[in-house]
């Protein structure tokens, strides 16, 4: 579903990656940032479990999580702008995405902002919605933009909705991101299928 804002976005990005290729840095920097980002992210949301506030834990943890998703994105548009997009930019980049969705949804779970259950059974559909379009792709199948729910939208649900102020809202956003998740799967399982 982003994908369509994010072509509209295209030029913009072009700008904000030439801004931040100026410093030098490499697409490869950014993305170690953005997982170190995603890492405070998940202490963040995992801070509970030793006595901070839940709320607090999912305030920060949501904005450390948006800012870790805004250097996914800044990564791709440096290596863009720079010509520099690689083979191996792109397995760190899909590698590190998936390292970051552990950490965010373990967080969750060791911080007890939502039931571990639904903490792991939108982690595991989740990791399957990716799964399912690296196996598509391995096959010839491009499934990118296929189903309503990719590792960007999944994630802006975790932050948005864990960040309103009521009781369970980290909880309402594991169910509504295995929801997602799940149609997305079955979305690419049906498409990949007709393809095949």
């Amino acid at each position: 579903m982003l994908n369509r804002l994010r072509d509209s976005l295209q030029p913009t990005m072009e700008k904000l990656g030439a801004g931040f290729a100026a410093t030098g840095l490499s697409a490869n920097f950014w993305t170690g940032l953005g997982l170190a980002v995603a890492f405070a992210a998940g202490a963040a949301y995992a801070s509970p479990s030793l006595g901070v506030n839940a709320y607090a834990a999912a305030v920060i943890g949501g904005i450390l999580l948006l800012v870790s998703g805004f250097f996914d994105v800044i990564d791709g548009a440096v290596a863009r702008v720079t010509k520099q997009a690689s083979k191996k930019g792109a397995f760190l980049d899909s590698s590190f995405d998936k390292i970051a969705e552990v950490t965010i949804f373990a967080g969750i779970a060791i911080g007890s902002l939502a039931s571990p259950a639904w903490a792991l059974v939108a982690l595991g559909l989740s990791l399957l919605v990716s799964y399912t379009r690296a196996r598509a792709e391995s096959l010839g199948v491009e499934l990118k933009g296929i189903g309503i729910g990719e590792r960007a939208e999944r994630l802006l649900i975790v932050a948005i909705v864990g960040m309103l102020p009521f009781a369970g809202s980290v909880n309402w956003a594991m169910i509504i991101v295995s929801a997602v998740a799940g149609i997305t799967l079955i979305q690419r399982i049906v498409a990949t299928a007709k393809k095949l």
